[in-house]
């Protein structure tokens, strides 16, 4: 059988093809909870250090922001540290005819931060929802010193926020809140300010001192410890999450695969978080 100039350049080219697309790099895309930031980079660092052909891509933003960019196709992985709103997936839902995939994939305590010279080391929640709501204003309302108490927050597409304010303020926050656009600028603040107040993921306090937390005046004030987020005798603690518009399939499973397992569950305590296990 002859075969025409034609057919064998054609060949070549499905040859090419198909040497190309092997060599190619897979990129992944994760978005979401500035929480989550230096977490995800770790593991972003540790599985493209053993699989060089695929490139991930981390940013922040907030978890609400990273939640939008999954419903609108920007990216293919949301970090969220709080779960999905119903509206939201209700919107995934009717733009892909799916929920949605959603993976814990750590645990961490959200530490309320004080400036080191602050005479006051607990608060019970109660106190703590007075204080970010504006009802208690000064520190001698709860045992301290004659001075002005000054909040710092996180602004309000962060999972932090809507975590902190359902499970603690359990209204709305203070207007004389000022919002930082992420926990390491929370802690910054309230290093400066001696008679601020601020809080954040138990893996930033650095600088500043973690206030015991009580769950009433009756209890014990807790730290927020790894012993203590594992047990859930801190009253504070919650997962991360992952969230995907399906099941994943090949790299993207891969790195998720990777990080449920014990080398990447390893990583989120060298970072200050707790694994799931």
């Amino acid at each position: 059988m002859k075969t025409s100039k034609f057919t064998i350049a054609a060949i070549l080219l499905v040859v090419m093809a198909i040497g190309c697309t092997s060599n190619e790099s897979k990129k992944i895309t994760v978005k979401g909870s500035d929480t989550m930031v230096i977490l995800s980079q770790k593991w972003a660092e540790a599985f493209m250090k053993k699989n060089p052909k695929t490139t991930i891509q981390v940013t922040g933003g907030g978890s609400g922001v990273g939640i939008a960019a999954l419903i609108n196709g920007s990216t293919d992985i949301a970090n969220a540290s709080r779960p999905m709103k119903p509206s939201e997936i209700d919107q995934l839902k009717e733009k892909y005819q799916s929920s949605g995939l959603e993976i814990a994939c750590a645990k961490d305590g959200l530490s309320v931060f004080l400036n080191k010279e602050n005479p006051v080391a607990e608060l019970t929640i109660d106190q703590l929802s007075g204080i970010f709501s504006g009802k208690i204003t000064n520190w001698k309302e709860v045992g301290g010193n004659d001075e002005k108490i000054q909040l710092y927050g996180r602004e309000s597409s962060s999972g932090t926020f809507e975590f902190f304010k359902e499970h603690v303020v359990k209204t709305d926050f203070s207007p004389a809140c000022q919002t930082l656009p992420g926990t390491a600028a929370i802690v910054n603040a309230v290093k400066k300010d001696k008679y601020s107040i601020g809080y954040g993921g138990a893996a930033y306090a650095e600088g500043v001192k973690d206030c015991k937390i009580k769950v009433d005046a009756k209890s014990e004030g807790i730290l927020p410890t790894a012993a203590t987020i594992k047990d859930k005798t801190y009253p504070i603690s919650r997962y991360l999450y992952m969230y995907l518009k399906s099941q994943p399939t090949g790299e993207t499973k891969a790195f998720i695969d990777w990080i449920l397992s014990p080398e990447g569950q390893k990583i989120i305590e060298e970072v200050g978080y707790y694994p799931l296990k």
